[in-house]
């Protein structure tokens, strides 16, 4: 093998011949040293286009300079407003390179909603596809200061004044690497969270989370560099980006899925195409994937399946297991102020201890505390709080938010779990969504969990409503398997006979089409205890 050509720019970002590129632990330097050491592999597969790890590095570095001549420096806030795409990609690694914050942004809010975020994080710049050329330039035109904004696609017009395109660019050749000296400690990401129970903030994740969230992934899954991994998920979303991050790290390729209403048949055919080895959904979406008539055999090449971001009920993970009997069932839990893996529970104790979570991933320090900061004794139920390499630098912008967060001198998760004798840690609720009637505690969870096993049931949601007795009673919110033959509350208060106790069974029920939930799969329980939570 001939010795690499080394030119001006790996010079410029301090590289020496015979030296791999990079010296730092950003993912920006991985990609360089990929393109180094195995230039023509595929890193990203897009529909029926492939992106090597030369042309990613190239289109990363060529972006950053015109992102450069456009005034981006170190610390300065860029959005990302775009569906499931390599560009996305490209456009964080090109302002990380810069020593900038990528802001994603979910592209389901509105455009208030996101205009909240362009002015709570200060981007200066919006990235946004074609497809949501409009959204963005109706953000720009209600903002009293626009950021500047580039297409990609040839919708620039549909962005309002100023907006240039992506492409442009990318045209141009790099007259010098543009790399700016990336601390680990430098934030890379403002991830905004789901803001199911109010305004969204903004968890500052720095390289060094993105590196030890990376390492934790690929020792939970046995990861290798000839990984084959589908994002399924909304890139914008710390899950998708959970996805990709240790394929930047490891030297993989990623598969992307557009960005849509989740498709089994679609699904399956991608994966039987790319020869897909790992698999992360939220529990919706494997609920459907394990519904398809014509799942079996059609996901051979899958080594290992997992599931987070939401409760995943003990019938659907029997159904995962029964479905994919070949592969590893690995359970991922945390949260985005985290970056975000917190637990996650082997393969091998998978059916052995089903409905956990696992335990506390190495890079983690765990507790089980009640409201006064005491450890709970084992099984008891109580707040799971953390810290580590992992957890967030704190909430942008929000000191208070970000004092109550840490309050005892470790990040406060909101999560309600019991850990049993061996340390495993099952989630029991979170902490608002607990009911308390007649002095008992009532966990949602849990009476979900019994309820979602009944076969008139295809979704469930529980929330508290209000009584003149009890103060509380729990309410099951119910999406019937047969619209045609609902069950009734008669029918769900039998199945819970010996199931749960009699005070947490439901006392009424609300039969809707749907549950209502966030992009992450998440339910959105303030809009159905707004709705129903007075019945």
């Amino acid at each position: 093998m001939s010795a690499p050509a080394w030119d001006q720019n790996d010079a410029a970002r301090g590289d020496l011949p015979g030296e791999l590129p990079g010296g730092g632990v950003s993912w920006v330097d991985q990609v360089a040293r990929h393109a180094h050491r195995i230039p023509d592999r595929v890193a990203l597969r897009f529909e029926s286009r492939s992106t090597t790890w030369t042309e990613l590095d190239h289109r990363v570095r060529t972006l950053a300079a015109g992102l450069r001549d456009r005034g981006v420096a170190a610390g300065d806030r860029v959005a990302v407003l775009m569906t499931n795409r390599p560009e996305f990609i490209e456009t964080v690694l090109a302002v990380n390179t810069l020593g900038g914050i990528a802001v994603p942004v979910n592209f389901r809010l509105s455009a208030a909603e996101i205009r909240y975020i362009i002015v709570d994080s200060g981007a200066r710049l919006l990235v946004a596809d074609s497809g949501l050329a409009p959204l963005a330039g109706a953000v720009r035109a209600e903002s009293a200061q626009p950021p500047g904004c580039l297409v990609v696609g040839d919708s620039t017009g549909a962005a309002g004044p100023g907006a240039e395109s992506y492409q442009d660019l990318l045209a141009g050749p790099v007259a010098e690497a543009p790399a700016a000296a990336i601390s680990e400690r430098d934030i890379a990401l403002i991830m905004y969270t789901s803001g199911t129970t109010g305004r969204p903030k903004g968890a500052m994740l720095s390289h060094l989370n993105l590196m030890v969230q990376c390492l934790t992934v690929i020792q939970a899954f046995g990861q290798s560099t000839a990984e084959i991994s589908l994002c399924a998920s909304p890139m914008f979303h710390i899950a998708g980006i959970g996805l990709f991050a240790p394929v930047l790290l490891g030297g993989g390729t990623v598969v992307i899925m557009p960005s849509g209403q989740f498709d089994a048949g679609t699904t399956l055919d991608v994966l039987e195409r790319e020869q897909v080895t790992t698999l992360f959904l939220v529990p919706a979406q494997w609920q459907v994937l394990c519904a398809d008539p014509n799942v079996a055999g059609r996901a051979s090449s899958l080594r290992t399946i997992s599931w987070g971001a939401a409760p995943a009920t003990v019938s659907l993970l029997e159904t995962m297991a029964r479905t994919f009997p070949e592969a590893t069932n690995i359970a991922l839990f945390g949260q985005t102020e985290m970056s975000p893996v917190t637990c996650a529970l082997d393969g091998g104790d998978a059916l052995r201890k089903i409905g956990s979570v696992g335990k506390p991933v190495p890079f983690v320090a765990a507790r089980v505390v009640d409201d006064e900061m005491n450890d709970v004794p084992p099984g008891a139920v109580g707040e799971i709080v953390y810290r580590g390499p992992g957890t967030m630098a704190g909430y942008w912008n929000n000191p208070a938010a970000t004092a109550d967060a840490f309050a005892g001198g470790w990040f406060h998760s909101g999560d309600l779990v019991r850990v049993d004798d061996e340390g495993f840690v099952y989630v029991v609720d979170r902490k608002k969504d607990m009911i308390i009637s007649g002095g008992e505690n009532i966990y949602c969870a849990e009476v979900e969990n019994v309820l979602a096993g009944h076969p008139g049931v295809a979704d469930v949601a529980v929330i508290g409503g209000k009584d003149q007795r009890w103060g509380e009673t729990p309410i099951a919110i119910i999406v019937p398997a047969r619209p045609d033959e609902p069950p009734t509350l008669d029918d769900l208060t039998a199945w819970s006979r010996d199931r749960l106790a009699s005070y947490k069974k439901p006392t009424a029920i609300v039969l809707i089409d749907a549950l209502p939930r966030n992009a992450s799969g998440k339910v959105l329980k303030h809009q159905l205890r707004a709705t129903y939570g007075d019945r």
